[in-house]
């Protein structure tokens, strides 16, 4: 287990992957942006290409 933020944790867990993969919004206050900040961070500075899953409504 790591200690941290979400962002620096997935980001050191990125280092040496193939493909990092998050989600498209986080549960803060800004749940109706296309992009929670973790998952923005993570786009801006991932040291692999990021794919970014939206939520499903069903």
């Amino acid at each position: 287990m790591q200690e941290g933020g979400a962002a620096a944790c997935l980001l050191d867990a990125a280092r040496g992957a193939e493909l990092l993969v998050v989600g498209s919004r986080g549960h803060g206050g800004f749940t109706g942006a296309l992009l929670g900040s973790v998952g923005q961070h993570c786009v801006q500075h991932a040291p692999c290409p990021v794919v970014v899953v939206r939520h499903r409504n069903d």
